[in-house]
């Protein structure tokens, strides 16, 4: 059963780490080269990956759009007329072939784009295509940022510990196969799970650069081998009898790639995915609360006796003719007897008053009580 183009296009994204932002069918020839040979192209971040074809999963050559010095097109736009651009790079100058002429103009736009980070005035492109240019050019500014000499003094963390960072690091042109650790564990490592792959971006020993560790089956036996990477302001030096000059960290990786023939992987630890999707339990209903009913004491009701004082307000005094002396309350009963000194007393002496004649006379009283 052929393998589907989604597979494919997974393990480009593992191998390149870098973000796609167009792709299709290409026509490709090198100065000097007769014909033209068909190709599948990729362009992911700022370089063209070129494969024999659409199914294959490893690159067979690359162009780096950082190396662009200009880019030409043989013939005006035309609708009808297949489109030739010739591209000329700090190291070689090649030709790419478009049938369709609308394709070409999107290949320029996106290339442009790219290499000179701003999109050109004059396009023969539809606004949706523009938009597609803009966020393209966003994109790669942020990821080309990331990929500055800064990354030196902040190393990124690695998916395996941070699952929810693995596309911001590949947005960003951080290898997959980057890991924060030291000589001896990134070596164990690759002894230890020869199936996840052979090569392992790391810090370097002083934590100021980077450093390569990779592990190479000979007849002899399994080698390791590090090697130092150098930032510098154009990029990145891959320390070797004759250095190399690369633009980003995923370049390095390529390096080592193009040069042992792709036999050599990077080291990545895969990630499991549930094949299930399984509805949750509902949520246990509460029961509602009851409001506990307030415990109040009994009332003690108690008959009150015929001789009790009804529950009356103080009867008030009846005022005198004014005397003499002033305006002042006497008692009818005593008028002789002596002064209060004070309201209270008053009061008190009118309610003893009254017991004395409920008491003697009261209408209201049980006959027995009487």
């Amino acid at each position: 059963m052929a393998e589907s183009p989604v597979g494919v296009y997974k393990r480009r994204d593992t191998i390149t780490a870098l973000p796609l932002y167009y792709s299709g069918h290409l026509l490709k020839k090198y100065t000097g080269e007769k014909d033209f040979k068909k190709c599948y192209g990729e362009l992911r971040g700022s370089t063209i990956f070129l494969y024999t074809d659409q199914m294959h999963d490893t690159y067979s050559e690359k162009l780096d759009l950082q190396m662009l010095k200009s880019m030409v097109m043989d013939a005006p736009y035309q609708k009808n007329r297949s489109t030739i651009y010739t591209l000329t790079l700090s190291n070689e100058e090649v030709q790419l072939k478009v049938d369709n002429p609308n394709t070409g103009e999107e290949w320029r736009g996106f290339i442009m784009t790219v290499a000179t980070r701003e999109i050109p005035s004059k396009l023969q492109l539809l606004p949706g295509q523009i938009l597609r240019l803009e966020e393209v050019l966003s994109e790669e500014q942020k990821r080309q940022a990331a990929c500055s000499p800064l990354l030196t003094t902040t190393y990124p963390i690695h998916p395996s510990s941070s699952p929810g960072n693995t596309y911001d690091n590949t947005l960003n042109g951080i290898p997959l196969c980057f890991f924060p650790v030291s000589r001896q564990k990134a070596e164990n490592m690759l002894k230890e799970n020869t199936e996840y792959g052979n090569i392992i971006l790391r810090p370097s020993t002083d934590n100021t650069n980077y450093a390569i560790t990779l592990r190479q089956d000979n007849p002899s036996g399994p080698v390791m081998k590090s090697y130092k990477v150098l930032s510098v302001d154009k990029g990145f030096v891959i320390e070797l009898n004759s250095p190399v000059t690369v633009p980003s960290l995923a370049a390095v990786i390529d390096h080592f790639l193009m040069e042992t023939e792709f036999r050599l992987q990077p080291y990545l630890v895969p990630q499991t995915y549930d094949t299930c999707i399984e509805l949750p339990p509902e949520k246990p209903t509460l029961p509602s609360k009851t409001v506990p009913r307030a415990r109040v004491a009994p009332m003690i009701h108690t008959q009150s006796l015929a001789w009790d004082i009804p529950p009356s307000y103080p009867i008030p005094l009846i005022p005198t003719k004014a005397t003499e002396a002033g305006n002042e309350y006497q008692d009818t009963d005593d008028v002789s007897g002596p002064e209060p000194k004070d309201l209270h007393q008053e009061l008190r002496i009118a309610v003893q008053k009254r017991k004395e004649q409920i008491y003697t006379g009261s209408p209201f009283l049980h006959p027995i009580q009487k």
